[in-house]
């Protein structure tokens, strides 16, 4: 299956490594050369902003899905192709997932987390099956992934949690991943 629109995940802050904002700018622009839809929390601060405005910059289209909530928080991007404002968190999330082909995982902090996490779970009841990439920009999630290894090892996770989350290290390796 050829994804046409992919979610990606990520820090309304840019967090403190330059890497980070880098390899947003880079799968932004990536997803853009391979006209692919950008999906994502519709903020136009941190990673979320720099992901959006390359695509933007590289004549690509984004869909962006906020909650009213966060309009203020966020700062809304009103520089996109489309900007849905939702009533909440968990609106947002489920039309996020309705409207990807798969997902992509940048660094972040507690909500992409749950974002992750969620759509793991998802995957996991069969709610919905979407290729799921964990961006481990610089060993960002290193300690997640050995985590997850420990709970697949005691045996807490359904099946083989590496069918469900793939592990990359660039944003070129994250999209010949899923295209």
């Amino acid at each position: 299956m050829k994804c046409t629109r992919i979610a990606v995940f990520c820090g309304s802050k840019a967090g403190d490594n330059p890497l980070y904002s880098a390899h947003a700018h880079t799968l932004g622009a990536l997803l853009a050369e391979k006209k692919i839809t950008l999906i994502y929390g519709g903020g136009r601060k941190g990673l979320m902003g720099t992901v959006a405005d390359a695509v933007m910059t590289n004549g690509g289209e984004v869909i962006g899905v906020i909650p009213e909530l966060l309009i203020d928080w966020e700062h809304q991007h009103e520089g996109i192709t489309d900007l849905r404002v939702v009533t909440d968190m968990h609106v947002r999330k489920k039309m996020m997932y309705e409207l990807s082909d798969a997902a992509i995982v940048l660094p972040g902090g507690n909500g992409t987390l749950d974002e992750l996490f969620e759509m793991l779970t998802w995957n996991t009841l069969a709610i919905h099956d979407v290729k799921i990439v964990l961006l481990n920009s610089d060993g960002f999630y290193t300690h997640l992934i050995l985590h997850i290894e420990k709970m697949a090892e005691q045996g807490f996770l359904y099946g083989n949690w590496q069918e469900r989350l793939l592990v990359c290290n660039t944003p070129q390796e994250a999209i010949d991943a899923l295209v």
